[in-house]
């Protein structure tokens, strides 16, 4: 494999298809000004995605009741005249 190195004002220019070839190749390139590297851009390394079903397994706890809850004591009764 053959080390990609690009200018800073090459790099300005071809951005978009620089980063299209970095994430179809994989591989590095490493930006210079004035001949000196100042970065290296590369891939994403990517984790796998997990599924939202069950995401909450584990870390939530149901407590009591959540369909026949007993909330009563918490609306005013208004007596009736």
């Amino acid at each position: 494999m053959k080390e990609r190195v690009l200018s800073a004002s090459e790099f300005k220019a071809k951005c978009l298809a620089c980063l299209s070839e970095i994430e179809q190749s994989g591989e590095s390139v490493t930006i210079t000004r004035r001949g000196r590297p100042v970065a290296i851009l590369g891939p994403v390394k990517r984790t796998a995605i997990k599924s939202l079903r069950d995401s909450w397994r584990g870390k939530a706890q149901i407590v009591g009741d959540l369909v026949n809850r007993d909330d009563s004591n918490l609306w005013e009764t208004v007596a009736s005249k």
